[in-house]
């Protein structure tokens, strides 16, 4: 142990080496030596010692032997002195090294190395992605993920649309839900590529979000759901850690990020977003239809079951508790002690127990619906099964002693109003044991666990007309994210859907008083949130408007903002061109408006233009697409004051009052 305890020592004078309680950081030190880490190499040739043991000359040389530093450091960490070099877990190897030992484990696939931009603006559209690897193109990701341009800002209440003046920074509201004084407090509605819309929130909206919802397309293999949802496994998978990855920044250090999926993509992505995030809260399972109710399509069963992962990057946050409101046969029982009482007090442990004789006390206030309130002693049944039985059953031998209807009164056991539980010693001829029932409680409120299963199932078979708009095959019930928003938020707290769809997020957010942020790309559903949450605005009595605890009445405002567009305007005319001679009209536009890739060769392609005449349709449109910058979609806001991009007065002032540049 000698060699270990001078390791040990020697590693400890490098403070990122070791815990908050002083422990090694024994994962740390592994990762820095397989990394050949230079800040390792040159504390452990400071002890000689650890030199002559680690380290070997070779032609003048001083070389680190890797192999056996990381040998050493793994058997003496885990096994001190036992005989065996086996340690004491169960668990898959390779090379005598467990899985989470090797950093080289990992879920790994296709274009895990690139941002994917994933830029269909259309359901039908099927364009070729584009893959920018993070290394590679870091310039072309950094300008990619660059804050855009904002345009068409409006303002709608109850009184119908507006131009937007400016956006509200509410500094006394913001003061009370603890953010910085000049963060919006509008709800925003924004259209455009979700990627690119999470980086032109973070300037912002930097760990400020409370609560991320997203749906996103489930990868099923089939083209029904409304989104573009026929990408493969891993250009799916690419496409969710990109956003994820981002998305996660917005949110506070409290905050929870769920994902809501269906079997297919089930098992990688909870070991995606393992990876991604710090703690793991809960997986609820969603009934989601009938048993009986079989569809068709791309299950091969009856697949009746939904799943919402839920995360944090809170390392000590837990799921919270069922709170529900006491009623008055909770209050059932009241001790007082008589004048001039003066109780004995022993140790039982940790706990001094106070100790009064049957004479010191009486029992009061017991409501006439509990008067068979009964007191059970510290004997019988109660020792078998709860903590208050099991330090009974522990000092059994020293309550004993105190005569019948001694009362005990204990520190730091159940939820009492001091804090305290009382008991007592009960006649030898009684063995119904215990505390007394029915205690006077600390709070008006009871807590349990979440279960992780619901069957939503009625909710989803009357869903499709929630808000007053028809969303067919993917709309989520109001019921359903009322429930998730109130287990995790509070009022006035910040809410984010960057997958909108129809809009059920913020419809329910606005209902129940939260600020939200919803991204869309697709001009279908922009159109149908929009209207659903003009509906809200205007008393929509549908969904959960109706409940006892929400009475929703309407009010309220959202601002509307899309992300400047430029080459994507030239691909959705590509996309909407009916024939050959529109999309030849749409190229002169290209060549005199267009930013194309740098290595499109204008004077050649005019060159070939017969060439393009005789090809289909669809080559022609995808010929088209291909030879644009997909950089730039959208306006940056570097661009801003860029003649070439044209941004209008309008454009400036909303881009810059939702920025704050002056």
């Amino acid at each position: 142990m000698k060699l270990y305890t001078t390791l040990e020592q020697q590693l400890k004078k490098e403070p990122n080496f070791v815990t908050d309680n002083g422990e090694l950081k024994k994962w740390v030190v592994l990762n820095k030596a397989q990394n050949f880490d230079e800040e390792l190499i040159a504390l452990l040739l400071q002890e000689p010692t650890l030199k002559e043991k680690f380290f070997k000359e070779i032609a003048g040389v001083t070389v680190f032997n890797q192999n056996l530093f990381v040998q050493f450091l793994e058997q003496k960490n885990y096994l001190n002195d036992s005989y065996t070099q086996y340690k004491n877990k169960v668990g898959l190897t390779i090379g005598g090294k467990y899985l989470n030992q090797r950093n080289e484990v990992a879920l790994v696939w296709p274009f895990k190395d690139c941002i994917l931009e994933g830029g269909q603006s259309r359901e039908e559209d099927k364009r070729e992605e584009i893959f920018f690897n993070e290394i590679l193109a870091q310039d072309e990701i950094t300008q990619l993920l660059e804050p855009k341009v904002l345009t068409n800002a409006k303002r709608i209440d109850k009184d119908g649309e507006k131009p937007l003046d400016q956006f509200n920074r509410d500094a006394d509201f913001n003061r009370k839900r603890g953010l910085p004084e000049d963060t919006i407090t509008d709800n925003l509605i924004i259209k455009g590529n979700n990627l690119l819309g999470i980086g032109s929130l973070l300037p912002k909206f930097r760990g400020k979000i409370k609560f991320i919802y997203i749906d996103p397309p489930y990868n099923t293999g089939s083209d029904s759901f409304k989104y573009n949802d026929a990408f493969n496994q891993s250009t799916w998978l690419t496409f969710m850690k990109n956003r994820i990855e981002l998305a996660k920044r917005l949110l506070a250090p409290s905050g929870v990020f769920m994902v809501q999926c269906s079997f297919h993509q089930f098992a990688y992505l909870k070991v995606l977003m393992n990876d991604l995030f710090e703690k793991h809260l809960c997986d609820f399972n969603i009934q989601v239809r009938h048993p009986d109710r079989a569809l068709t399509g791309d299950k091969e069963f009856n697949d009746v079951i939904e799943y919402i992962l839920i995360y944090s990057n809170d390392k000590g946050k837990k799921m919270p508790f069922i709170e529900e409101q006491k009623t008055i046969d909770d209050y059932t029982l009241k001790i007082v002690l008589k004048e001039g009482a003066v109780p004995k007090i022993i140790q039982c442990g940790s706990k001094s127990v106070e100790i009064y004789l049957p004479e010191q006390y009486e029992v009061i206030s017991i409501p006439p619906s509990r008067e068979g309130l009964k007191k059970v002693s510290i004997r019988g049944s109660i020792r078998e099964k709860n903590s208050s039985g099991r330090f009974f059953v522990k000092y059994l031998e020293k309550l004993s002693e105190y005569p019948p209807e001694t009362l005990f009164k204990v520190p730091d056991m159940g939820d009492d109003l001091e804090s305290h539980r009382f008991f007592y010693s009960a006649p030898k001829n009684k063995k119904n044991g215990g505390y007394y029932q029915g205690m006077p409680t600390s709070s008006d409120v009871t807590k349990k666990q979440y279960p992780n299963f619901y069957n939503f199932e009625k909710e989803y078979n009357n869903v499709s007309k929630q808000g007053d708009v028809e969303f067919r095959n993917g709309k989520k019930p109001e019921e359903l994210l009322k429930f998730l928003i109130q287990i995790f938020t509070k009022s006035n707290d910040i809410v984010l859907d960057y997958h909108l769809g129809s809009g059920t997020t913020a419809a329910v957010a606005h209902k129940l008083g939260r600020q939200y942020i919803g991204l869309e790309q697709l001009q279908s559903q922009i159109d149908l949130t929009q209207q659903r949450i003009k509906n809200v605005i205007n008393g929509d009595q549908t969904g959960i408007s109706e409940d006892e605890d929400v009475k929703w009445q309407g009010g309220g405002s959202f601002v509307y903002l899309e992300l400047k567009k430029y080459n994507q305007t030239f691909i959705e005319q590509i996309e909407e061109a009916k024939d050959t001679k529109a999309l030849l009209q749409i190229w002169e536009q290209m060549k005199a408006k267009s930013f194309l890739n740098y290595n499109v060769d204008i004077k050649k392609q005019e060159e070939h233009i017969e060439e393009f005449k005789t090809l289909t349709l669809k080559e022609q449109k995808q010929h088209l697409c291909e030879i644009l910058d997909k950089n730039q979609l959208y306006v940056n806001l570097s661009s801003l004051e860029d003649a070439d991009f044209a941004c209008s007065d309008d454009e400036k002032k909303v881009t810059k009052d939702f920025y704050q540049i002056k």
